[in-house]
């Protein structure tokens, strides 16, 4: 898992100059966040411990759907529409997947 995660930074950063949009998922919660690599600062980020989304008790897929939008929907507002995504050292299936396709169809780009 270690190895994966090494080799899609790598090529991502190699290849791109973007912001990066990187994701974290735990047994209970899923995280995302903005990251600028160039000042070492988070932009923005949504997590399904926010208080708005925990009181709706909605199902993993739901969840991750919502924080795909929210996090989009931050990220448009600070004037960014194009960002790298960072599947981490996940597969891009599940989760992963549904929350990076409601940020799609919010209007990032990547």
């Amino acid at each position: 898992m270690k190895v994966r995660k090494q080799r899609v930074r790598y090529k991502m950063k190699k290849v791109s100059t973007r912001k990066r949009l990187t994701v974290f998922r735990s047994n209970n919660h899923i995280y995302a966040q903005l990251i600028d690599d160039t000042n070492g600062l988070t932009l923005a980020s949504s997590s399904s411990l926010e208080k708005s989304i925990k009181e709706m008790k909605l199902s993993k897929k739901e969840i991750a759907e919502l924080i795909g939008k929210n996090i989009a929907k931050k990220i448009i507002s600070k004037g960014i529409d194009e960002v790298a995504f960072d599947r981490g050292k996940y597969k891009y299936h599940g989760l992963i997947k549904i929350l990076a396709d409601a940020a799609r169809v919010e209007g990032l780009n990547f």
